[in-house]
């Protein structure tokens, strides 16, 4: 009776207890992944520490959260793109990488004054994707364990999309904040056109048409607007030539694909 009920409770154990050898494999056969996830997770960190300064000034979390962010996109470069070559042919495909334009995003931001939106896209980014390899770490560790960070997680998958279109329309909203940071003499004259350069970047990107789709969006909604009855005429002229200016200055339509970051 006695050996039944230890054989029982051994068999019940490696159910409930982690998985820690397979854990172990998976990091040591997944490196670079793992170590943009901790990447992530330190971009997610030192925005919390720019909005609540503990153990540093907010002005210190905010260039780290921009550093981490750029080390990411440049780890993430790397991992898709390999070894660097010097021709023209790799460059292209460099630009076409949404890994490249958010190593971009945070060089812009970094010789700018703090402005706290411009965090905003870095952080959705990293609890995205941090969130989607914690749950492949987790399950490495076993399908039960930490059922309270599934949670989390199940929540962030579940808001993806309303995630990725607040993404797209911080991204366009920061293009009109870049000009007034000029004329507030918070940026360098050039902020504007380089910024203007990544927008055009994500309007065109292959595998995220969120950018893309959000200005389709914005220019119904404004279009609406300026077709209402009550809307005083300069008003409407107004809306309408910032319409056509943004239609005018609009790379050309590309097919999207899958997105993937």
């Amino acid at each position: 009776m006695s050996d039944t009920t230890s054989n029982t409770e051994s068999s019940d154990r490696p159910s409930s207890q982690l998985n820690f050898g397979a854990f172990k494999v998976h990091v040591l056969a997944h490196k670079i992944d793992v170590t943009l996830w901790v990447i992530r997770i330190l971009t997610i960190f030192f925005t919390i520490g720019y909005f609540i300064p503990v153990y540093w000034s907010s002005y210190n979390a905010y260039y780290k959260a921009l550093l981490a962010n750029a080390a990411t996109s440049a780890l993430r470069l790397h991992q898709r793109l390999g070894t660097v070559q010097f021709n023209a042919q790799f460059l292209a495909k460099v630009l076409l990488e949404d890994s490249c334009h958010y190593l971009f995003y945070s060089l812009i931001f970094l010789y700018v004054p703090p402005v706290t939106l411009v965090l905003l896209p870095i952080l959705l980014f990293a609890i995205l994707h941090a969130s989607s390899y914690a749950l492949t770490l987790l399950d490495t560790l076993g399908h039960n364990a930490w059922w309270g960070a599934r949670l989390l997680i199940s929540v962030v998958e579940f808001q993806s999309r309303n995630i990725l279109r607040l993404i797209s329309f911080t991204e366009i909203f920061l293009m009109p904040l870049t000009v007034f940071l000029v004329l507030m003499g918070k940026g360098g004259l050039l902020t504007p056109f380089i910024y203007y350069h990544f927008l055009v970047q994500r309007y065109s990107s292959r595998r995220n048409p969120y950018t893309r789709n959000m200005f389709h969006e914005l220019r119904v909604v404004f279009e609406s607007f300026a077709a209402k009855p009550n809307m005083p005429g300069f008003i409407r002229s107004f809306i309408l030539f910032v319409i056509n200016l943004t239609c005018k200055l609009a790379p050309p339509q590309v097919t999207a694909q899958p997105h993937t970051q």
